[in-house]
């Protein structure tokens, strides 16, 4: 039995604002923005080239908007991944580097904390 992880909820304030953040400054894709009713919108969003996805919207959490942290995408090119974020406007690390990886980190507006792994 496979048991993956496949979609992380991620509280956001503002719905319009993060979602402008994660695709237009994050690069992520996205994959569904549905009202459900009753207070209830559900968005859908995956970073290129992966197979789990976030998911922000109202009346799905009642998680404090920011209070997520450790969120961590993998790359093969830590500096290619940093230049691509900064290029599109993303507050950006340096790159750090420790035994375990070299790394940037950076957040959406709310301040959920995101890494960027390059193993090494």
């Amino acid at each position: 039995m496979d048991f993956r992880l496949e979609l992380v909820q991620v509280p956001v304030a503002d719905v319009d604002r993060a979602l402008d953040f994660y695709v237009n400054r994050a690069g992520f894709v996205l994959d569904h923005d549905h009202d459900v009713g009753g207070g209830v919108r559900f968005v859908q969003l995956t970073p290129p080239g992966s197979p789990a996805s976030i998911a922000i919207g109202e009346g799905l959490s009642e998680m404090r908007p920011g209070s997520v942290e450790g969120l961590q995408l993998v790359v093969t090119d830590i500096e290619a991944a940093r230049a691509e974020l900064a290029g599109r406007g993303v507050a950006v690390s340096e790159i750090a580097d420790f035994p375990w990886g070299r790394f940037v980190f950076f957040s959406d507006p709310d301040g959920n904390g995101w890494a960027v792994q390059q193993i090494v």
